[in-house]
């Protein structure tokens, strides 16, 4: 159990919009010799390097929200950790929701002012 109550944080991946996938995965893959691990999505992918476990999320835009994040922050309890972030005040900025690719997941503004993709893969 984390600091948090109920959820533990298992991953923290940073994301990187670009303008173009192919590019990106042209650099990534050709010039830093990452693995590109597809989501099956048309707007975003990710990148790992086998060896370390050090991946990067790289989109064109989010699917469904207005604002795109810095990183996503993946936990075992996104349920906890949005009640948890609306008792200490923080801005929502995406509601909690489950997207139809099947993730569960909400958007906060931390203290600094960057956005992070709280998330956990539902079932």
């Amino acid at each position: 159990m984390g600091r948090g109550g109920t959820m533990t944080v298992t991953r923290v991946i940073p994301n990187l919009r670009v303008d173009d996938l192919d590019a990106a995965r042209r650099f990534y893959v050709d010039s830093l010799g990452m693995v590109e691990e597809p989501l099956g999505l048309e707007w975003i992918t990710r990148f790992l390097d086998d060896s370390t476990g050090t991946a990067l999320q790289v989109f064109t835009h989010d699917a469904t929200a207005h604002e795109n994040p810095a990183a996503t922050v993946k936990v075992t309890d996104v349920d906890a950790t949005y009640a948890t972030m609306q008792a200490a005040g923080y801005e929502i900025v995406h509601p909690l929701v489950t997207e139809e690719w099947g993730v569960r997941r909400f958007f906060v503004r931390p203290p600094g002012g960057a956005v992070l993709n709280i998330a956990q893969d539902h079932d």
